[in-house]
């Protein structure tokens, strides 16, 4: 049976890298060998653009030779070691347990229960202290890795937070240079952290905690590593414009060809992480991007144009016509409502694109104002008729509900700028004849760290789930309208994973032990997870991510937390003419 399962896998791998376009094979031979995680599944992972990038980063050194693997798409099957070789890579069919490195990239706390799922699957110990000399350096990167990565500290040998552009070519000329002097593990490790300040490596320090289960103090657990900060910066000034290495059918984006556009966000949304940690906002030059698309439109005739704002790039329209006039069509991903303009949206027409995603937020003004969105019902709505007026897109808006300090009046206006929004679109359409579906997309609202809202608590699943059958049957009263949700005892997991310290990684473990029956891990569990996510934190409270630095001064986000309170608006980024969150400060 071992011998008919590794045979099929085999088989699927060769499969997929058959249906691969971009895919590198290099002999390992003397190369540093790194087997790249994603941690779900192959159609997800080939989806994530920042999952390329680093694999296109690393191959292309010439002393490095980078394979990738995912999450076994059978769990059961897959744990069975196959033919005693466990988890292998893609490329070469090789274990990962053969490899210098493993390395994964995290975008989503939700897949941290998957990262045990390879590790045993690849025969490999999950402790970091169970680990002997023979097995590959596991280390961890991606945002996850900037923002807070306590709660799985226990399971990597070391993190590289930051921009993979910034840090990767140096950590692989450092850890070459290590090992090239024999030093075994631990001293490798050590070496590493003291070498990059932007290495962490969480066996070197220890927490201590109040009686109340607060951090009281970190400290450094061997007498040559500082106690200090991580730095998660420099960030890369002027990073390479970053586009899909590999095309496949298999993916979210088939045969798609993602571009970059730009990275981080300047509208200070107090919710978002990716407006923070990617400090400060950088676009790509129009010119560099659009030789980049004129090399991506000879593989492939799709463009899916990445941005956190993509009407926000200088030259936007001057691109959309680049791809047209060449036979090229685009995508984009989710659009300001208040930058919508007809010129714009006749391009997206012209494209092909049938549906639009427009994050709202919240349905009242005061709520918008609480999380800084910069955007009235008066721009939402003069956004609606123009859209209506040139084509019959559908629209998918995205809510958040149990964002702080909201109140049912809140939630009811939901309904009630969506009646108006469909209202408008009825009107504005009638000529044509035809009208763009509307749906909703409503999440929960998830605190992260080193954003104003990091010192919120989550609200109670109960109440979130009241509200969800609420807006349910008020939405379908409306009709025309269809309405989706999160699971709320899944948000309720990723404010655990996001909040947590490295306490968690005990309650990742029970989860891993019961097969992802988290009601049984609670109950066994000695840690309260309600700690972490239902308690507010307070603001001079030491926070599990405080050690990591991203040049944003804490004073800076507490303003936010108060002005949050008072339902303020603040300035968006200005960047490099002012001074307020610290980053522009230090010429980052």
């Amino acid at each position: 049976m071992k011998e008919k399962d590794a045979r099929g896998k085999v088989s699927l791998a060769r499969s997929r890298l058959e249906g691969e376009r971009g895919a590198i094979r290099k002999d390992r031979g003397g190369r540093i060998s790194v087997a790249l995680v994603y941690p779900n599944y192959y159609r997800v992972g080939m989806s994530n653009l920042g999952f390329q990038a680093v694999y296109s980063l690393l191959n292309k050194r010439d002393d490095v030779v980078a394979e990738r693997a995912f999450l076994p798409e059978d769990k059961e099957t897959s744990l069975r070691p196959a033919a005693g070789r466990g988890l292998f890579t893609l490329e070469s069919q090789s274990p990962l347990s053969v490899f210098d490195i493993i390395a994964f990239s995290i975008s989503f706390e939700n897949d941290y229960p998957n990262i045990l799922t390879i590790l045993e699957a690849g025969m490999i110990p999950l402790l970091e202290r169970e680990r002997d000399e023979f097995c590959p350096i596991i280390m961890a990167g991606g945002i996850t890795s900037f923002m807070n990565p306590e709660p799985i500290a226990l399971f990597f040998d070391l993190f590289l937070p930051g921009e993979a552009e910034a840090n990767l070519d140096e950590f692989i000329e450092r850890f070459i240079e290590i090992r090239g002097t024999g030093a075994d593990r631990k001293e490798t490790l050590e070496r590493l952290e003291k070498a990059m300040t932007s290495v962490y490596v969480p066996s070197l320090f220890r927490v201590e905690y109040n009686e109340d289960g607060t951090i009281r103090s970190r400290l450094s657990s061997h007498k040559d590593s500082s106690p200090g900060k991580i730095i998660s910066c420099p960030k890369s000034a002027d990073p390479a414009v970053s586009r899909s290495a590999i095309l496949t059918k298999d993916t979210e984006f088939a045969d798609t060809v993602l571009i970059e556009l730009g990275r981080g966000c300047g509208w200070s949304c107090r919710f978002c992480a990716a407006g923070y940690v990617y400090r400060p906002p950088r676009q790509h030059r129009e010119q560099d991007v659009l030789e980049c698309i004129d090399r991506a439109l000879t593989e492939s005739q799709h463009i899916g144009l990445l941005s956190a704002s993509v009407l926000d790039v200088p030259g936007i329209n001057d691109i959309f016509d680049h791809i047209t006039e060449r036979g090229g069509r685009f995508s984009v991903s989710s659009l300001r409502v208040n930058l919508l303009n007809e010129d714009a949206l006749y391009r997206l027409k012209r494209s092909g694109q049938k549906s639009l995603a427009i994050a709202i937020e919240a349905g009242s003004e005061r709520l918008r104002k609480v999380i800084n969105k910069h955007l009235t019902n008066e721009q939402i709505i003069n956004a609606v008729k123009i859209t209506a007026r040139v084509s019959d897109f559908s629209l998918k808006l995205y809510f958040i509900i149990g964002l702080p300090t909201e109140t049912r009046d809140d939630v009811e206006e939901i309904v009630s700028l969506v009646k108006v929004i469909k209202h408008h679109m009825v009107k504005e359409s009638r000529g044509r004849g035809t009208i763009g579906r509307i749906r909703l997309s409503v999440n929960c609202f998830i605190p992260k760290a080193f954003t104003p809202f990091q010192w919120f608590p989550m609200e109670s699943v109960a109440s979130l789930k009241e509200k969800q059958k609420w807006l349910k049957k008020a939405i379908e009263k409306e009709g025309g309208v269809t309405v989706s949700f999160d699971v709320a005892k899944w948000a309720y997991m990723q404010t655990l994973f996001s909040m947590g310290d490295r306490r968690v990684g005990s309650i990742l473990m029970l989860g891993h032990q019961y097969r992802d029956d988290w009601s049984a891990a609670f109950r066994h569990s000695e840690i309260n997870p309600d700690f972490f996510v239902l308690r507010p934190r307070g603001l001079d409270e030491v926070l599990p991510w405080d050690f990591i630095d991203h040049g944003i001064r804490k004073e800076y986000l507490k303003k936010e937390y108060m002005l949050a309170l008072k339902g303020i608006e603040s300035d968006i980024c200005d960047v490099g003419k002012c001074d307020r969150c610290g980053v522009c400060h230090l010429g980052l």
